[in-house]
């Protein structure tokens, strides 16, 4: 987990927009050879060489995508920069650059940002990312992160969506659900802490969960561990608004079908153990929590050896005929039509799983 700074209260106006950029970025660092120019001009100059160059952008909203109740401000730093990593790595291609732009309303101090850019400065010198350029502006309420990862690979290197094939193997990478019930977990030491404010919350029970919460971690280390074991997948996509969500995604982009086993989802302990304390369906959690940001992938049956011993990777299905649908296999061996439950952040109250789903 990472740690807090003692905070002080220096107001933004103090150092006006352009010192304020200078202040918080000062400590980074170019890294990557393909950073000709950063922070300092007008547009930041990247050299690509001959590679294929890679974007995406998320945007998170204060009271949409995070709660600065229990999230700190240095953990959602970090965990920006992961959201967008994560895109990247899931096009196997390799993240170079980002950009940062926030708008903060005056509530915040200068000390507030420097821990939000503590945490982008870590995920960048971990990730071996350079901050090349980025925005701030005020906001009349709360605070938005708008991150853009810039990444390259070359042209035989990338995958996407669309490259599925039936009876390509579906394959996930690590565990599912922990992120999501993380987040309950917190909601509901939150709505504690209301009631009680001299009550400590004990996170300890629920440490791997929490932590998958608010700081996960980007699954660049899949995309080595496929190239080391000379597998490329024919379809890629991150894992950031729920199982089911994704698969959808996949199917729909390479015109395949798909059926998805219950009982072959990965799943942790801690996971398991909280489903039952929460009262809620392991499963549910895994097919619609979200934020989990492991790597989702098919690949063709020819490779399941190169694979199927690491415990990085789980098995979790096989695509099939486009007409022949998307379902889930049940532990009880029944055929259901899988349904899209992931995170929506248009829809008026977000995403909740009910105790009955």
């Amino acid at each position: 987990m990472l740690e807090d700074k003692n905070p002080q209260r220096t107001p933004l106006s103090e150092y006006g927009e352009f010192g304020l950029i200078d202040h918080l970025t000062q400590n980074f660092e170019l890294q990557q050879e393909s950073s000709h120019t950063g922070i300092g001009d007008d547009a930041a100059v990247i050299d690509p060489g001959s590679d294929k160059i890679v974007v995406s952008t998320d945007l998170l909203m204060e009271g949409v995508h995070f709660d600065l109740g229990f999230a700190p401000l240095k953990h959602l730093g970090y965990k920006a920069v992961m959201v967008n990593l994560s895109d990247i790595y899931a096009m196997n291609a390799t993240p170079t650059q980002i950009t940062v732009s926030i708008a903060v309303s005056n509530r915040f101090p200068v000390e507030a940002l420097e821990e939000l850019y503590d945490g982008i400065h870590l995920a960048c010198k971990i990730y071996k990312v350079d901050l090349v350029g980025g925005d701030t502006t005020s906001s009349q309420q709360g605070l938005a992160i708008s991150i853009t990862a810039i990444g390259k690979a070359g042209e035989e290197t990338l995958v996407y969506r669309n490259g599925a094939k039936p009876n390509d193997l579906l394959v996930v990478s690590g565990d599912l659900g922990a992120a999501y019930l993380g987040l309950q977990v917190l909601k509901r030491e939150q709505e504690v802490f209301k009631v009680n404010p001299q009550n400590q919350p004990d996170l300890q029970p629920y440490t791997y969960l929490v932590e998958r919460q608010l700081k996960p971690e980007a699954r660049g280390d899949i995309k080595e561990l496929l190239a080391e074991l000379g597998v490329k997948p024919t379809s890629m996509i991150d894992i950031s608004d729920g199982l089911s969500s994704e698969i959808i995604h996949l199917c729909k982009s390479s015109k395949v079908g798909c059926n998805l086993f219950e009982d072959k989802i990965p799943l942790d302990p801690q996971v398991i153990s909280t489903c039952e304390e929460f009262q809620m369906s392991s499963s549910t959690v895994a097919l619609g929590g979200g934020e989990d940001y492991e790597l989702l992938f098919t690949i063709s049956q020819d490779d399941y050896q190169k694979i199927k011993a690491n415990p990085n990777l789980s098995v979790i299905g096989h695509m099939t005929e486009e007409k022949e649908g998307i379902h889930l296999i049940t532990r009880m061996n029944t055929k259901i039509p899988l349904q899209a439950r992931g995170w929506n952040a248009l829809n008026d109250e977000g995403k909740e799983i009910s105790k009955d789903d």
